[in-house]
């Protein structure tokens, strides 16, 4: 007895010390083959020389004229999904904002994301006809808001592939699920959420990285519609029980009427969420009320100005906002410094393989309302950056799952980018030196990682490392381990 006395203590003091070794151990970041963008500093321990730096989209030109008569000025709250080979869009169709004019839910599908055609889809009568691209014109209600969602949960029956989310101004959300994405119907007699005030674009998907649906809606910061336009954030499992709302915490930043949030999974990397919003400045016009006044012929739209901004979250109630800047400023077009406008779409289109696609509303209220395309770089909204000087990046320590470290990157003829492996003490890796490390230079989307005994890193999967880059004259957008 006495010896297994002595054999128990032993044990218990051999899984005490294992205990204490484990919790001394550094954190880490566990990236397994996940793709990160540097569009927080979620992956940063430091810079040097080195700066984050958000990246403004190129414009293209129109997408989609909002030219059928049931379609309008008033056109809003544009919405794009890639199912497969196609991509679909969703608007509201709305002449204009009178009593007594009727709001429809209308749609055009795409094979590239450049050339938009507006199908004879037959299901309702409008004005007269059935040869129109409408998909929805059960109640104005519901038109008013509508923003679909391609359901990617495990599991979803079929013919509740696709779903929407359409807010009722001040009562609350109400759902729609259609198997194919052109034919739609009400999910349920009652509202599934009613806890804000949804006079927005309200958004919600299935979240792969948070096992549950989530939903982002307007609310404001007073009572009523008073103090600022913000968001609020709610949960479910079954997307018919939603948790409380909560607001959504933007940081140290102060507070601006953010109009639509335009928040979704990044399709590269889904588990970083980006967030596409107007702001809204309702009091500050920068036309003079002469030139408002021939632009659109309704006063209260002729005032206020707007922007396209950028923020990101990975889950829960907070929005990383360190770049307060606009993603998108109104531009040199006149008519595009009216209120209400520049309304970025909800969703992204991948392009070309090197460019994705945005799209953005574009003369709101006007005859020539329409919907702009813009492209920016895949994972390119946000770099890593040094300049000529050249400059150091260390990422937190980290785990991953893979053979290879591949980035994607831009620099000069003169700059390059040069990569180290280190410790989670930061000593360096024999063999992953930096300067054995092969210098990069040029303009790829994937680049292998090679030192000068090869690319294979797997022998460092699973353990707790380090990744110090040296750049010069050099952006990098993003990498992943695979």
């Amino acid at each position: 007895m006495k010896n297994r006395g002595i054999r128990i203590w032993a044990w218990g003091s051999v899984v005490a010390l294992t205990l204490a070794a484990f919790a001394q151990e550094p954190d880490y970041l566990e990236l397994g083959d996940r793709r990160e963008l540097f569009v927080d500093s979620h992956v940063v321990e430091t810079l040097d020389g080195v700066e984050l730096r958000m990246h403004a989209p190129r414009r293209e030109g129109v997408a989609i004229a909002f030219d059928k008569p049931w379609e309008g000025r008033f056109s809003a709250y544009p919405t794009v999904i890639t199912d497969g080979g196609v991509h679909r869009m969703y608007y509201r169709g709305l002449p204009n904002v009178e009593e007594g004019t009727v709001a429809v839910t209308c749609y055009a599908e795409s094979k590239d994301g450049i050339h938009w055609t507006k199908p004879d889809l037959g299901i309702y009568e409008i004005q007269g006809t059935r040869n129109n691209n409408v998909v929805l014109a059960l109640d104005d209600k519901y038109s008013r808001s509508f923003s679909p969602l391609l359901d990617t949960r495990p599991g979803v029956p079929a013919d509740e592939r696709f779903k929407a989310i359409t807010g009722v101004e001040a009562k609350g959300l109400a759902a729609f699920v259609s198997p194919d994405g052109i034919r739609w119907k009400l999910w349920q007699d009652e509202f599934i959420f009613t806890q804000g005030l949804f006079d927005s674009h309200n958004v919600a998907f299935w979240s792969e990285s948070e096992d549950q649906y989530v939903c982002y809606f307007r609310t404001w910061t007073g009572e009523g519609f008073s103090g600022f336009r913000t968001i609020s954030r709610t949960t479910s499992k079954d997307f018919k029980n939603w948790t409380d709302g909560v607001a959504m915490d933007f940081g140290d930043t102060p507070m601006e009427h953010l109009y639509t949030n335009g928040t979704q999974p990044y399709f590269r990397a889904p588990h970083i969420y980006v967030a596409l919003a107007k702001r809204f400045f309702p009091k500050k016009a920068a036309l003079s009320g002469a030139v408002s006044q021939a632009l659109v012929d309704n006063p209260k739209y002729a005032i206020a100005s707007s922007d396209s901004i950028f923020m990101s979250s990975r889950g829960g109630n907070r929005y990383d906002r360190s770049y307060m800047e606009a993603f998108i400023r109104p531009g040199e077009e006149l008519e595009d410094w009216v209120a209400r406008d520049n309304t970025p779409a909800l969703g992204l289109v991948a392009g070309d393989g090197k460019r994705m696609y945005l799209y953005r509303m574009s003369h709101y209220a006007q005859p020539t309302a329409h919907l702009t395309r813009y492209s920016i770089r895949l994972d390119g909204f946000v770099s890593a950056r040094a300049g000529y000087e050249g400059g150091e990046l260390v990422t937190k320590p980290i785990r991953f799952a893979g053979r290879e470290l591949e980035i994607n990157y831009e620099s000069s003829a003169a700059g390059e980018l040069r990569f180290e492996l280190q410790d989670s003490s930061g000593k360096v890796i024999p063999g992953f030196e930096l300067e054995s490390c092969l210098p990069i230079f040029g303009n790829e989307i994937e680049r292998v990682v090679e030192w000068a005994n090869g690319a294979d890193v797997s022998r460092l999967a699973g353990r707790t490392v380090r990744m110090r880059v040296a750049l010069r004259d050099a952006d990098l957008y993003s990498f992943r381990f695979r």
